[in-house]
C-alpha cells in the first residue's frame, strides 16, 4: 500500500531535525562557538516559525491509514512546537557563559540539545502509540549525556556529580520505558489499536469485528479477560509516561540528577523534559479509563513533593521537589478526562515559563561554572542584584500561586474550577491544601534573598545572553498573566 506524504504538516519535524544536522555542518566547517550557537538559534526559529505556519493553515495529518493518522497537526501541537523552540533557545542562551569558558564542548552540546527539542516536537504531533513512545525516547536519550557533559579546568575541583546523576537518570528511565512499552504492548493485545484515535471507548469490540467476530461469540471469562487486559495496559502506560513528569512513584529521580547537572541543563529537565512527559498523558489519558490511578498519583505526587521540598537546603533540589508538586497539580484535572486536558496543559505552558525564569534566575545569580548551590549562598541576593532578584521573586510568587505572578494564579485557579464543575471536589480540596503548604518554602526562599548580610556569590554582573533570556522569559510570563484566557482558550480542543 501505497501512502501519500503531506511535506507541508511535517515542516516543524524537518526544521527541528535539521538544526541537528545545521550544528553538526558548522562545526565541521567553522568549527567556532559562535557559528555553532548561532546555528542552533537559527534552527529554534526556523522551528517555531514552520509550527505556527502550519498551526495557522487548519488541522492537517498524514502517515494515515483507517484506522488513523500518525502524524496530525492541531494548533496544541503547534504550541508545544513553539515552546520547545523557545525553550531550546533560552537554554542556548543561559549556557553562553559555561561554553565559552571551555566547560562543554559547543558542538556536542547544541547539537544534543536539537536532537532533544526534535523528540519534543515529535510528541507534540504523535497519532498513535509507536510515534509518541518514539518522540519520548528522542526527547529523553540526548539528555542523560547532557546532564554528564562537563568539562574540569585544570585547577577546578573534579567531582562525580554529573556522571552520577546521569547514571541515576538513566537507569530509572530505562525502567520506566519498560513499562510504557509493556502498557503498549498489552493495550495492543487488547484492543488491537495503536492510533490513538483509535483507543478507548468499543476498541475491544472493533478488534473483534476485525476478526470477524463478536464479544457475544466470547465467553464470559474470555471477555472479563480482555478487559483485565486493556485495564492493566493502561495503568502501565500512565505510570511509565508519569516517569517524565517525575510522578510519584517514579520521581526519585529528579533531585539528584537536577542537583547534579549544570543548571541551564537542569533548567531544560524541569521544562522540556517535563512537558514532553504532559503531552503524552495529555494525548493518552482522555481515551483511557484511568480517571482513578490519575487521581491517586496526583494526589502522591504533590503532597510528596510540597512535604518534601519545606526540608530541603540546596536551591536546586528545592526547585526540584517544588516541580515534582507541580507535576501533581497538571495530573489532578487530567483525572477528569477530556474535560481536563486543556487545564492541565494551559498549566504546563504557565509552569514551563515560570519555572524557566526560576532557572534563569539562579544562572545570572552564581558564577558561570558554579552549581545551583545552598539557599543561604543566595541571602541577600536581592539586595545587591534588583532585577534578577525581582526575576526569582516573580517565579516563586507565579509557581505560589499569588500575586503578581497572575498566570500561576489562574492556573491554580482554572484546575480547582474544573475538578469542581466535573465532579471530584474532594481532589480540588487536596489542591487547594497542597498550595497553602507550598507557600511556606517559597516565602522562605524569596525571603533569604532581601536578608541583610548578603552573599558573595550573589554577584551582579551577568552575561548578555543569560540577561536577554531571563527578561525575556520574564516579560512572557506577566503578558500571559494579563491574557490568560486567550492561551486558555488556544488549548482548549
Amino acid at each position: 500500500m501505497t501512502q501519500s506524504v503531506d511535506h507541508f504538516a511535517l515542516l516543524p519535524l524537518y526544521a527541528a531535525a535539521g538544526t541537528a544536522l545545521l550544528v553538526l555542518l558548522a562545526e565541521v566547517t567553522a568549527g567556532r562557538r559562535a557559528a555553532v550557537l548561532g546555528a542552533a538559534l537559527l534552527g529554534t526559529v526556523a522551528t517555531a516559525v514552520c509550527a505556527v505556519v502550519v498551526g495557522a493553515d487548519g488541522e492537517r495529518a498524514t502517515f494515515c491509514t483507517s484506522a488513523g493518522c500518525s502524524w496530525v497537526a492541531t494548533p496544541l501541537a503547534a504550541v508545544a512546537a513553539v515552546l520547545f523552540a523557545g525553550l531550546t533557545a533560552g537554554v542556548l542562551a543561559l549556557s553562553v557563559p559555561t561554553l565559552r569558558l571551555g566547560a562543554a564542548p559547543p558542538g556536542e552540546f547544541c547539537f544534543l540539545l536539537a536532537c532533544s527539542m526534535t523528540g519534543g516536537v515529535t510528541v507534540g504531533y504523535a497519532g498513535d502509540l509507536i510515534t509518541l513512545i518514539v518522540g519520548l525516547e528522542t526527547l529523553t536519550l540526548p539528555l542523560y549525556v547532557l546532564v554528564g557533559l562537563r568539562r574540569f579546568a585544570p585547577r577546578e575541583r573534579v567531582t562525580a556529580a554529573g556522571a552520577s546523576a546521569a547514571v541515576t537518570f538513566f537507569l530509572i528511565s530505562v525502567v520506566s520505558t519498560a513499562v510504557a512499552l509493556l502498557g503498549a504492548a498489552l493495550l495492543y493485545a487488547a484492543t488491537g489499536a495503536l492510533h490513538l484515535s483509535a483507543l478507548g471507548g468499543d476498541a475491544a469490540a472493533r478488534a473483534l469485528a476485525e476478526l470477524g467476530l463478536s464479544v457475544q461469540d466470547l465467553g464470559g471469562q474470555a471477555v472479563v479477560a480482555q478487559t483485565s487486559l486493556a485495564t492493566v495496559g493502561a495503568a502501565l502506560l500512565v505510570v511509565g509516561f508519569g516517569f517524565k513528569v517525575a510522578a510519584v512513584p517514579l520521581h526519585a529521580w529528579a533531585p539528584s540528577t537536577y542537583d547534579g547537572a549544570p543548571v541551564p541543563v537542569a533548567a531544560y529537565l524541569s521544562t522540556a523534559s517535563k512537558l514532553g512527559g504532559v503531552l503524552a498523558l495529555a494525548l493518552v489519558v482522555p481515551r483511557l479509563d484511568t480517571g482513578w490511578l490519575v487521581a491517586v498519583l496526583a494526589v502522591l505526587t504533590m503532597t510528596v513533593g510540597n512535604l518534601v521540598a519545606l526540608r530541603q537546603t540546596r536551591m536546586v533540589r528545592l526547585l526540584a521537589w517544588s516541580s515534582i508538586a507541580q507535576a501533581g497539580y497538571i495530573l489532578a484535572p487530567l483525572a477528569a478526562g477530556g474535560a481536563g486536558v486543556a487545564a492541565a496543559v494551559a498549566y504546563a505552558v504557565f509552569f514551563v515559563v515560570l519555572e524557566f525564569v526560576a532557572f534563569g534566575a539562579l544562572v545570572a545569580l552564581r558564577r558561570p561554572t558554579a552549581d545551583g548551590g545552598a539557599i543561604a549562598d543566595y541571602r541577600g541576593a536581592g539586595r545587591r542584584a534588583p532585577w534578577r532578584g525581582a526575576a526569582l521573586v516573580l517565579a516563586f510568587a507565579g509557581l505560589a500561586g499569588l500575586p503578581p505572578g497572575l498566570a500561576g494564579l489562574f492556573a491554580k485557579v482554572t484546575i480547582v474550577d474544573v475538578l469542581i464543575d466535573t465532579g471530584w471536589a474532594w481532589l480540588a480540596g487536596v489542591v487547594a491544601l497542597n498550595a497553602v503548604i507550598a507557600l511556606a518554602y517559597y516565602v522562605r526562599a524569596a525571603a533569604v534573598l532581601y536578608a541583610p548580610e548578603p552573599s558573595d556569590d550573589a554577584r551582579p554582573r551577568v552575561a548578555p545572553s543569560v540577561a536577554a533570556a531571563v527578561a525575556l522569559a520574564a516579560g512572557v510570563a506577566v503578558l500571559v498573566g494579563f491574557a490568560p484566557q486567550l492561551i486558555f482558550n488556544a488549548l482548549n480542543p
